[in-house]
C-alpha cells in the first residue's frame, strides 16, 4: 500500500522550501535594484549641483581641468 500521507507531507515541505527560495530571491533582487536607484540619484543629484557651479560662473572663467570657477561667482559683486 501506498503511504499517501508521508507522500503528501514530502511535497508540503518540497513546496515550503521551493517557496522560500522564490522569496529570497525576490528579496535579493529588489535589493539590488534599490541600490542601483540609489546609485542613479546620488549620480544625477552631483550631476545637477556641478552644472549648477558651471552656470553661474562667468563667461570665460571656467576652470574645466580644475571643475571650478576661476573667478568670483555670478551674482557677487566686488
Amino acid at each position: 500500500m501506498i503511504a499517501w500521507p508521508k507522500i503528501l507531507g514530502g511535497v508540503l515541505v518540497l513546496a515550503a522550501i521551493t517557496w522560500t527560495v522564490l522569496e529570497l530571491r525576490a528579496d535579493g533582487a529588489r535589493s539590488v535594484s534599490n541600490a542601483i536607484e540609489r546609485q542613479n540619484n546620488a549620480a544625477a543629484h552631483s550631476a545637477g549641483d556641478a552644472r549648477s557651479d558651471y552656470d553661474a560662473c562667468p563667461d570665460g572663467l571656467w576652470d574645466f581641468g580644475a571643475g571650478k570657477c576661476r573667478g568670483p561667482a555670478a551674482g557677487r559683486r566686488n
